[in-house]
């Protein structure tokens, strides 16, 4: 078969996950288009598709996300806007044009109550606006069902770009002597890098009639205070982490208790082998120069 020539348009390119497709374009023989909401409204059809047919691009890999978790429960109208209209008009143009939507979700489309692995097909039931706006855009989503097109829910996004909980640790380990630290939310961190690669290598693969869901993180199973502990072990800082209940740390939205995601499905539909935490923590201290 030959190599389809791919243009690719990537939707919130300055986030993390963008920012690490940005890091990797130059080993694919793919074409990019870096776009923010400088030079794309992505809530405007017209706006999307005028884009598309001018650079005739044929993939969309939407990073665009209202990611504020607490700001999001009074800030409703926003979340909504991009989390789920936007994704509506993304899937819509996708439809018009046969293009293949590659969409990131979350893990917070379901309530934390389980006790095993999330698989793609459990019952979802956010518990905070954030997680319903996001699973109300993969539901428009589905419902438009754009052909070769795909959804993504990871969690614990972090990368050596953007706002991220290794990136507080680390500050926060620098400035002071401990730190309280929640340790009865579980979960598994992903690397954007990996979850960018995955993307771009299985672009070619991705051939369905209906929009698949897939989950993916990284590999291993942790608390928030296992993660702490252990990048403050890597960067040598000597900060004190105290395990803390999430009660006493208040906030506006709830977080999921337990988020793990099955990643069975992915692996074996790509046949993929995915990184374990530690090693992906690993290397992306050594990038921001704080593995020591």
């Amino acid at each position: 078969m030959p190599n389809k020539n791919y243009n690719i348009l990537v939707t919130g390119s300055n986030g993390q996950l963008g920012s690490e497709i940005k890091e990797l374009f130059a080993n694919y023989s793919y074409s990019f288009f870096f776009t923010n909401k400088d030079n794309i409204d992505i809530t405007s059809k017209d706006n999307i598709k005028s884009f598309c047919q001018e650079n005739n691009i044929n993939v969309i890999i939407n990073c665009a996300a209202y990611t504020a978790v607490d700001k999001a429960e009074s800030d409703t109208e926003n979340a909504d806007l991009i989390n789920r209209k936007a994704v509506k008009k993304l899937a819509l143009v996708s439809e018009e044009l046969n293009i293949k939507l590659i969409h990131i979700s979350t893990d917070y489309v379901f309530d934390g109550r389980n006790f095993k692995p999330y698989c793609e097909e459990f019952q979802t039931n956010p518990q905070g606006i954030y997680g319903k706006t996001k699973l109300d855009g993969e539901n428009e989503m589905r419902d438009i069902n754009p052909k070769n097109s795909i959804i993504i829910r990871t969690s614990w996004l972090y990368s050596s770009f953007g706002n991220n909980f290794v990136k507080t640790m680390l500050r926060l380990g620098k400035e002071k002597e401990s730190l309280g630290v929640i340790f009865d939310q579980v979960g598994t961190p992903t690397y954007a890098r990996d979850l960018a690669k995955i993307i771009l290598d299985i672009i070619p693969q991705i051939n369905s009639d209906k929009v698949e869901i897939y989950n993916y993180s990284n590999e291993g199973v942790l608390s928030w205070y296992d993660f702490a502990k252990e990048i403050m072990r890597m960067a040598k800082l000597d900060c004190k982490i105290n395990p803390i209940q999430t009660f006493e740390y208040p906030t506006p939205a709830v977080r999921p208790h337990f988020s793990l995601l099955n990643k069975l499905k992915i692996k074996k539909m790509f046949n993929i082998e995915i990184p374990y935490w530690k090693d992906s923590l690993d290397e992306c201290l050594k990038i921001m120069g704080e593995r020591k």
